[in-house]
């Protein structure tokens, strides 16, 4: 599998990205509007956020989606069209109607997504200028690749993109995706975007199954603050360009299911690695539960409370934190079976605190990376969820963020 780390969302053949800045947001030397397109017809697939409170984009685009048809994304940055009501809709159709006559495709294979500030009605007159301009500059180099990529962020500090080729039949096959995200990130799918892109070809159900499996691999398995947004979207568009046909489930699937798994871990772990104010990426692994689903509880349980985010942050092995957020995640324990890990360094066995250097743990949590392990001891089953540290720049970012 070859790794490809520039002009990724348009690395598959037969796709095309333009972005531009059109006035949504107040810097102006950013970009904040953009088109991905598909020269060829196209199945997609997509999953949206599960709050029940949902911007205008999503509602149209699980409509749109349903057809399994899709050519093109439009997106912009810097306002969410969220809880702007009917009007709010009105304008989400606007966008892709305005869309569809740019590029000459029909308007119901076109996903519309936004992301930024709740509450606000688009600028539909900037929206209107910025996606005829994003279709006019259409290309598929590195360079507009990477413009798309820096469209879609938002308090994100860098871009998040890759791509992968792989061999199926003998063929090449590539797929590309971008992502932004680094706050309001909980499951499930937690706070962001995310479009990719793929040359195969398969049925819309079969396209579907396969995100379905990724995200729940990737995107799932991530918090930052544990609160969900209001436009959370994962969408996918295949056009067959690389002359790879995959009907139905077989070798060749399992193939292109390693290739999307890799581009969402990726794409997952690096909304994680740029979470507000993060300075850790924690790795946290529960083993040894009677189930995944008592695994996976624990694990959040961790991953969300603010105090084990904040002794991540202070280099601090506070284990007591740790075990404690584990105790109340509404999961049966038995205390003492259980055995606690910070950096492969045994801290709390079999119920007690261990004899272990703190020197030497402290030490080894001033790195990026910090690895929770928590041995259950009651079964067969475990989950990994990802998170990051909470930090005062967290907080200063998120109070300066206003309406």
């Amino acid at each position: 599998m070859e790794v490809i780390t520039t002009g990724c969302i348009v690395a598959p053949t037969g796709f095309k990205a333009g972005a531009t800045y059109c006035g949504i947001k107040t810097a102006k030397d950013s970009f904040d509007l953009g088109i991905i397109f598909s020269e060829f017809p196209a199945t997609g697939a997509a999953l949206f956020t599960t709050n029940q409170i949902y911007a205008a984009p999503v509602k149209l685009s699980r409509k749109i989606i349903q057809k399994g048809r899709v050519r093109a994304f439009v997106i912009n940055s810097g306002n969410a069209n969220a809880c702007t009501g009917e009007q709010g809709y009105k304008d989400a159709e606007a966008m892709g109607q305005i869309a569809a006559k740019c590029l000459k495709t029909p308007e119901d294979e076109i996903l519309v997504a936004s992301t930024g500030i709740i509450g606000r009605p688009l600028p539909m007159d900037k929206i209107f200028t910025g996606i005829k301009t994003a279709a006019a500059t259409l290309g598929n180099t590195p360079e507009h690749g990477n413009t798309m990529a820096r469209a879609i962020m938002t308090t994100d500090t860098k871009q998040k993109d890759i791509a992968v080729r792989l061999k199926i039949n003998n063929k090449d096959v590539t797929i590309g995706g971008i992502t932004k995200g680094a706050g309001m990130i909980a499951p499930n799918l937690a706070t962001m975007l995310c479009f990719l892109t793929t040359d195969v070809s398969m049925p819309a159900s079969l396209l579907n199954e396969c995100l379905r499996n990724s995200a729940e691999s990737s995107f799932n398995r991530i918090t930052i603050d544990g609160h969900m947004s209001t436009n959370d979207t994962i969408a996918i568009i295949a056009n067959g360009a690389s002359g790879v046909n995959i009907p139905s489930k077989n070798n060749d699937l399992r193939i292109f299911q390693q290739g999307l798994d890799y581009v969402t871990s990726y794409l997952a772990k690096a909304i994680v690695m740029d979470g507000e104010g993060a300075t850790k990426f924690i790795q946290i692994d529960v083993v040894g539960a009677w189930s995944r689903s008592d695994a996976t509880k624990i694990a959040r349980s961790i991953a969300d409370s603010p105090l084990v985010k904040t002794a991540m942050n202070g280099e601090d092995p506070n284990w007591g934190r740790i075990v404690s957020a584990a105790g109340y995640a509404g999961v049966e324990l038995d205390e003492s079976k259980t055995n606690l890990y910070i950096n492969d360094i045994l801290i709390f066995a079999k119920g007690m605190p261990t004899q272990c250097d703190l020197n030497v743990l402290s030490t080894s949590m001033k790195g990026r990376d910090i690895k929770i392990r928590l041995e259950l001891g009651l079964g067969d089953f475990k989950d990994t969820i990802w998170t990051c540290d909470l930090s005062h720049e967290y907080v200063t970012i998120n109070a300066e963020y206003h309406t």
